[in-house]
């Protein structure tokens, strides 16, 4: 049921919600984070919200829907920040095409908040290299990926639309915890700053050298003498091995 007017001088900022049988629709509205009205009125009886196709970049409300089963969040601009209520009915989450980069705190996060999801799908974000999105990653990586998700989420039987499988559930269990893969932080070097390192750190010469016009000898005594007794620079040539 459509009800682009059914909520008093709220309504335009509902125009193309969906209510039917408990599950609410409301895609492509180009909102940042749920209305407000929406969660007042519908949060209760949801067990299915979809607020694809938005621009949403908080999940400020979510808590009121305590009922909620499944979630679809598809193609908004969820980050790294992203912050879920607890919830333990929840057993969908779609997160496709959004900002999330760093995997290892979104699982830790869904673990604690969402304990018993079932279905969870992340294609399409940093976090998730399938190599549709990202060419520069390959079968293995996505391997990786997937038993470590799996590790951390004991309950998934759908992982990115695939169904997980008895072979990819026994591998997670045995080597789950040993795939976890730490992103190196881009900003920690720059070009400049690792020119500046290695002529620091890996120049032969001392410090106080380095500058022009300050080169310097160094003197001292030797232990040992050498007497290039096996130079070639010694040794005798005779007339006939000219």
């Amino acid at each position: 049921m459509y009800l682009s007017g059914a909520l008093g001088h709220n309504s335009n900022e509902c125009n193309g919600l969906v209510w039917n049988n408990n599950e609410l629709s409301y895609i492509g509205q180009d909102v940042r984070q749920i209305p407000a009205i929406i969660a007042k009125i519908y949060s209760p009886n949801a067990v299915k919200l979809d607020l694809s196709f938005n621009i949403i970049d908080t999940l400020d409300g979510i808590e009121k829907f305590t009922s909620l089963e499944e979630l679809i969040l598809d193609n908004n601009l969820l980050n790294d920040s992203i912050q879920f209520s607890f919830n333990p009915l929840l057993h969908t989450l779609s997160l496709n095409k959004n900002k999330l980069a760093d995997l290892n705190k979104l699982l830790d996060h869904l673990s604690k908040m969402c304990p018993n999801l079932r279905f969870l799908s992340l294609l399409g974000n940093s976090a998730c290299p399938d190599q549709l999105s990202h060419t520069d990653n390959d079968e293995d990586d996505y391997k990786r990926y997937r038993r470590y998700v799996i590790y951390r989420l004991p309950h998934l039987k759908f992982l990115d639309s695939t169904k997980v499988t008895a072979e990819e559930r026994r591998d997670a269990n045995q080597r789950g915890q040993y795939l976890k893969t730490i992103r190196p932080d881009g900003q920690l070097f720059d070009e400049n700053q690792e020119r500046r390192v290695a002529r620091e750190i890996f120049t032969p010469l001392p410090s106080d050298t380095n500058s022009s016009g300050s080169h310097q000898g160094a003197y001292g005594k030797l232990r040992h003498k050498y007497t290039g007794k096996h130079s070639e620079g010694n040794r005798f040539i005779r007339n006939h091995e000219l």
